[in-house]
């Protein structure tokens, strides 16, 4: 007897990097030493405080129960306080906030919130791979907005408005963009949030990389009336070394939050306390421990990109973030084909731009999660097959 999938799964493939990493692993299991720039988990810890407060609460037997569906209250405090100290948002802890398990998770929460089958959704291409895969999953139809170098991977709104948008009820964005590194700026937030109003969508705004390599941090949520049609992630996973503590939030007024929370709540049952209360320390982390994580960052940054000149790609020195996003040489057949042959040939991945949509066809992305050694590595690596190749 054969149980068939839901019909739900059937555009749905699983996610590209879990079936990489498999192959990565094999590979790596039978001897071989690849060096992995594909990935974007921090290797860093995160600050002394944060981890000694996670084990202080973690003794506590009062700690291991139930916890609100809607976060501690210092938790969301640390959060209002965060936003007003890095964006000058000031946002109501009690109404304006919700902690979610990562901001993945809230990418499918606020999904099953708002739309229903049949309802279309702007997704940028190229972009996050889960906006398509949970617009899919909660029976809506991806409606893909193209991004260009031209224009510095900024949506043609003036385009957008051409379209049928009586359908459209979500548009996904995302500045600081991944994976191309271009920043956000008032200017744009100002336009996106004009352009939702005026069009009835929800702009739902996934702004995890804005303290790395980025002097000028913005939110959308900055821009005056931007809560009308406004939702922010954002998450602990770049900014402070914990992705694998899986802690984020969405923010935006009171009905929005509620009604993210009515799918939240019968979800889960409520974040462990020490990890709520070591990521509301972590919120506190100082600007000198923010300086020293990416006076890091920008060290292995030099490194990547003397690895990409040698490869003779192209990159835009001023994205932001922890990536590179580069394109390839006009010689080279593909983003994808040329991840394998550098794969292949110096053991060193890095993910073609066809993950993120057509438009990266013709680019790859490095990490910069890598420590310094291991990147000097792959740069001697990449500089002997050049060198190869030459002769």
């Amino acid at each position: 007897m054969i149980i068939e999938p839901a019909n739900r799964l059937s555009h749905i493939q699983e996610y590209y990097f879990a079936t990489k990493l498999r192959e990565l692993r094999n590979r790596m299991s039978k001897g071989e030493d690849i060096i992995n720039l594909g990935i974007g988990s921090p290797d860093m810890m995160p600050s002394d405080e944060t981890i000694k407060t996670l084990i202080h609460t973690s003794v506590e037997p009062a700690h291991h129960g139930y916890q609100p569906y809607k976060g501690i209250p210092r938790l969301r405090m640390g959060f209002a306080q965060w936003y007003q100290n890095t964006y000058g948002v000031e946002l109501n802890p009690e109404t304006e906030i919700l902690p979610l398990m990562g901001s993945k998770e809230g990418i499918m929460h606020i999904s099953l919130a708002f739309l229903n089958p049949g309802d279309h959704v702007l997704v940028p291409d190229p972009g996050y791979p889960t906006y398509v895969s949970n617009t899919r999953m909660a029976g809506a139809e991806p409606v893909f907005y193209p991004l260009s170098e031209e224009t510095n991977w900024a949506p043609d709104l003036d385009a957008l408005e051409k379209l049928d948008l009586s359908r459209v009820k979500l548009m996904w964005v995302n500045y600081p963009h991944m994976p191309t590194g271009a920043n956000g700026s008032p200017d744009l937030f100002e336009k996106l949030v004009d352009f939702g109003r005026r069009n009835q969508i929800l702009i739902c705004h996934d702004n995890p990389y804005s303290l790395v390599l980025n002097d000028h941090p913005v939110s959308i949520l900055e821009v005056q009336g931007a809560r009308d049609c406004v939702v922010e992630l954002n998450s602990l996973s770049k900014s402070h070394n914990m992705a694998g503590w899986r802690v984020g939030m969405v923010a935006g007024r009171q009905d929005y939050i509620d009604t993210i929370l009515r799918v939240k709540s019968n979800m889960d049952s409520g974040m462990f306390l020490p990890l709520q209360e070591a990521a509301a320390t972590a919120l506190e982390n100082g600007y000198e421990w923010h300086r020293e994580r990416n006076s890091e960052y920008q060290v292995r940054r030099r490194i990547v990109e003397k690895m990409l000149d040698a490869l003779n790609c192209t990159f835009n020195k001023d994205q932001v973030g922890m990536f590179v996003w580069a394109r390839i040489p006009e010689s080279e057949e593909s983003g994808e084909a040329f991840s394998d042959l550098l794969l292949d040939k110096c053991s060193v991945f890095l993910t073609p731009g066809f993950v993120f949509g057509g438009q990266g066809h013709r680019y790859i992305r490095a990490s910069l999660c890598t420590p310094k050694e291991r990147l000097q590595e792959a740069l001697t690596r990449i500089l002997e097959f050049q060198l190869e190749v030459v002769k």
